[in-house]
């Protein structure tokens, strides 16, 4: 990769690498186009390449971490927090017309059950020996930038991971957690070969369409018509089967048709968390729908620090960048604002 001009850098990295072995070692070697004349001018030079690096690795997205993308981020609480106190909440009571002089209001109140969140860091790092640094000066290339980017997907993944699937050994919350209060929905049936079949490939879209809104249905049931869930998540493949299949002697799409037939849904979205082979997130065995209010008011997946990338560090021969990144899973606050379904 051919270098880009990068003025920008860490005067912390700066100082470390002045005062480490590396730079002093190389300060006055001929590396191709550029002499190092002092330790300052190495030091300024590679602490440019790695802020070029760090910056790279921070913009970076990754879109087949759905979690991430799909679902609220916060960052409510503090970094340092090792637990923290929410509450998960039923919203109860109706008005009432009342007389002039009414004492007896009636209460709506919101039923509050407190619930203790943890938070845990995640950890990584990455480096570069002596002679990768040399060999960059020398092809007046820039160093390997994916080195970064790969201690960024790592941590990624980790957060990913924790949001669907949870972490029940550190108390971690996701949601397909058996312990977050979510309710689970049963799809109906259809015959297939002398087979009760739930699965979306096996119905048409009329049924397909009668289920989410039964889906629906059992949500505003549950919350005596408060929440109207909005968002759909589907496994990739059911994604993949509904927006490109078409209706018999039309142009429209089953999915089309449920975007325009279905109340109050907003959005599908794709998941490959979600199917049945996502074994590692996903252990039902079955396709899983998540259907739930995209509101942070909601739930939400808190991360109390963002992805974060330390002062370098020289040892021995080499540079090393320590990652870190604390995360607190999902924070769900109106479980009955969501839907499970199983064998979609």
């Amino acid at each position: 990769m051919k270098k880009k001009k990068h003025m920008n850098y860490d005067r912390a990295d700066v100082r470390a690498l002045r005062n480490g072995n590396i730079c002093q070692r190389m300060a006055g070697g001929d590396y191709g186009e550029v002499r190092f004349d002092s330790v300052e001018q190495a030091s300024i030079f590679f602490a440019r390449e790695l802020d070029y690096i760090k910056t790279q690795t921070y913009d970076v997205e990754y879109p087949e971490m759905t979690a991430l993308a799909i679902f609220p981020v916060t960052s409510e609480v503090p970094e340092g927090a090792e637990s923290f106190t929410y509450y998960s909440y039923d919203k109860v009571g109706i008005a009432a017309i009342i007389n002039n002089y009414a004492t007896d209001l009636p209460r709506v109140d919101v039923k509050g059950e407190p619930h203790t969140g943890y938070v845990k860091s995640l950890g990584d790092s990455y480096g570069y020996s002596a002679q990768e640094m040399r060999a960059s000066k020398m092809a007046n290339k820039s160093l390997d930038v994916r080195k970064g980017e790969t201690a960024r997907y790592a941590m990624d993944y980790m957060v990913n991971k924790i949001a669907w699937a949870g972490d029940a050994k550190n108390k971690l919350v996701g949601i397909l957690s058996e312990d977050n209060d979510i309710p689970k929905y049963i799809l109906s049936t259809v015959t297939v070969d002398g087979k009760e079949r739930t699965e979306f490939r096996y119905k048409n879209a009329d049924q397909i369409l009668d289920d989410i809104n039964g889906m629906q249905s059992y949500v505003s049931r549950l919350t005596k018509n408060v929440e109207k869930p909005d968002t759909l998540v589907l496994p990739s493949n059911v994604y993949i089967n509904l927006s490109t299949r078409r209706i018999p002697d039309t142009d429209t799409t089953v999915l089309k048709f449920i975007m325009d037939h279905a109340p109050y849904l907003k959005e599908v979205r794709e998941a490959n968390e979600l199917q049945a082979e996502s074994t590692d997130i996903n252990p039902t065995g079955s396709n899983i729908a998540f259907l739930f209010t995209n509101d942070e008011r909601k739930l939400s997946l808190e991360i109390p620090m963002h992805f974060y990338q330390y002062p370098l560090q020289e040892k021995g021969l080499e540079i090393e960048i320590p990652c870190e990144q604390r995360v607190a899973g999902m924070v769900i606050y109106y479980p009955l604002s969501a839907l499970i379904v199983e064998g979609i």
